[in-house]
């Protein structure tokens, strides 16, 4: 079993369309991924430049606000210009979700769209006030996509020196317990959450070979890793913790200074456990549940030869037979079938660009939350659950159901033929009984529900 175009689409991608053709090679999913990020430059997210400006601006409309020198009509102007503040974050916030869901539908290159989404939820990380909750498409778009290519250890120092990633696991409130800060501001101490989830999710793994006190010593490590408002990430001497830190048996520079945590990173990164972890990860958000094991010996094996070189990891996972066999594979997400189900209507560019805040909502956030995955906002930093049965609940699934029977309100146009439309959405081979479903529909809107609701669909 090897290769195969309309596999690529439907386990590597994000499902078939009826007028973007499948890769025709592995070389051309990776070149995909290597190439020029034509769909984020096409379906443009902001920088998140424009989301720290929010801060900004919020913070001197709340001390506008509290001020006991303002006058009731400044303040009252002060409270109105911080709805519209948090309103249009919003309404950003809306309009991401539509950008990200239109370069699903019109990419070539689906690989490299599911790639970004695997490891955005692998570093996971979104804003836990209302300014900051449309951060993450532009936290995205800055530490993930860039990455998709290069090496393990450069998306890792990336996503943890990411604003967005310092305020998630509240690295702005870590401060090591001999600094100078420390003596200065009772009150203050050392938090352990970006160590722990460092090593425990982003890199060695919940099973890894590391104790509480390398997660103490990372933690000390990390202490002068901060951001701000008006200075973005930073790292402040005077909260980091003085003095040489172990972790993992190496010692890492006395100096208050970010080198150290780049080393530490880098080293982490580079760790045999690491490889196996990303591996299997891999390997079991693409293929299976239970992956197989040669597969995954495989992608480690290149994982080290190569030092985290991504493109040879994704390549050894896709010049495995495994990767290709014909069984039906995981459960998609929510959100992949969502995508997949635009994209197999080739929703026109012109009508999901034309939606506006409200729509985006009823259409595109409602329903994904109804189906148990709200947009960019899972319940912790573990991300997204890559097990079918956290998908298969009977109120995911009347979720899954109601929508796809909307989906003649989603279009605004004329729906398509139910007979023609199971062979776009599924290919050549398509199950008897779904091809007999699509042709006695009583309707189109019930056909093209039924096609979209059948296991050969829901799989990948």
């Amino acid at each position: 079993m090897g290769f195969d175009p309309i596999r690529a689409e439907m386990r590597f991608g994000y499902g078939r369309s009826p007028v973007i053709g499948a890769p025709t090679s592995i070389d051309a999913m990776l070149e995909g991924v290597a190439g020029p990020d034509v769909m984020a430059e096409r379906f443009a997210i902001a920088p998140f430049e424009e989301v720290r400006a929010r801060v900004i601006l919020r913070r001197a409309l709340r001390k506008q606000i509290k001020a006991t020198d303002a006058s009731q009509a400044e303040r009252d102007a002060a409270i109105t210009e911080q709805k519209a503040l948090y309103k249009a974050a919003y309404q950003d916030g809306l309009h991401w979700l539509r950008q990200t869901m239109q370069r699903r539908v019109w990419t070539s290159t689906g690989f490299r769209e599911r790639l970004a989404t695997f490891w955005g939820d692998h570093f996971t990380a979104y804003g836990k006030m209302q300014v900051l909750r449309a951060g993450t498409g532009p936290y995205l778009d800055e530490a993930i996509r860039p990455n998709l290519a290069g090496r393990f250890e450069d998306m890792l120092i990336a996503a943890v020196r990411h604003p967005l990633m310092l305020h998630f696991l509240d690295q702005d409130k870590s401060v090591g317990p001999n600094s100078d800060l420390a003596q200065k501001a009772a009150g203050r101490g050392l938090n352990e959450n970006l160590a722990r989830e460092v090593l425990e999710l982003h890199t060695l793994g919940v099973d890894g070979p590391y104790t509480q006190d390398d997660v103490r010593q990372l933690a000390e490590l990390f202490t002068g890793l901060n951001w701000t408002p008006h200075k973005g990430a930073i790292f402040r001497k005077r909260a980091a913790e003085p003095g040489a830190e172990t972790v993992l048996g190496r010692r890492y520079g006395a100096a208050a200074e970010i080198a150290p945590v780049e080393d530490v990173l880098r080293d982490l990164a580079r760790h045999p456990a690491t490889a196996r972890h990303i591996a299997r990860k891999l390997a079991v958000h693409f293929v299976a549940d239970v992956p197989d094991r040669d597969l995954v010996a495989a992608m480690e094996a290149r994982y080290r030869e190569t030092g985290g070189d991504l493109v040879a990891v994704y390549e050894a996972m896709l010049r495995h037979p495994a990767a290709w066999r014909a069984q039906a594979g995981n459960i998609k997400r929510p959100e992949a079938f969502v995508s997949s189900s635009l994209r197999a209507l080739a929703v026109p560019e012109d009508v999901l660009g034309a939606w506006k805040s409200g729509r985006i909502n009823r259409q595109l956030r409602q329903p994904l939350a109804r189906m148990g995955q709200p947009w960019q906002r899972p319940l912790g930093p573990d991300g997204w659950s890559e097990e079918d049965r956290a998908w298969i609940t009977p109120q995911g699934m009347a979720g899954r159901l109601q929508w796809a029977l909307g989906v003649p309100e989603v279009l605004r146009q004329e729906v398509p033929d139910p007979r023609d439309f199971v062979e776009v959405a599924l290919g050549p081979v398509v199950p008897e009984r779904v091809r007999f479903a699509a042709r006695a529909a009583e309707s189109r809107r019930e056909g093209i529900a039924l096609v979209l609701m059948s296991p050969a669909f829901q799989r990948v």
